[in-house]
């Protein structure tokens, strides 16, 4: 099994992390980065630990920060598609696939 990441995602997080460099410092941003690691290796030992949404995807959110990673779990790997800040619209990036 393994994680793949939206391009879209991928942005996300590239964005979050270049916030909290900007605004807090270099060690917040790799904070983040690191957090967002574990939480994937976590996906991918425990598929189903994320919270039902609609269209097969589930939600999980992250404990330090305030995002959550929207993915798609399968039997061969975690897509995951959003990485969205939770004060975001709620439907915030539903059309990635």
């Amino acid at each position: 099994m393994k994680v793949t990441l939206h391009p879209a995602a991928e942005q996300d997080i590239h964005e979050a992390a270049a916030f909290y460099e900007r605004e807090g410092t270099p060690i917040v941003a790799a904070r983040f980065v690191a957090e967002f690691k574990r939480l994937a290796t976590l996906l991918l030992e425990h598929p189903e630990i994320g919270s039902p949404r609609s269209n097969g995807r589930r939600g999980f959110s992250m404990s330090v920060f305030p995002y959550t990673i929207i993915y798609r779990a399968s039997a061969s790997e975690i897509e995951i598609l959003v990485v969205k800040h939770d004060s975001k619209r709620p439907g915030s990036g539903a059309r990635r696939s």
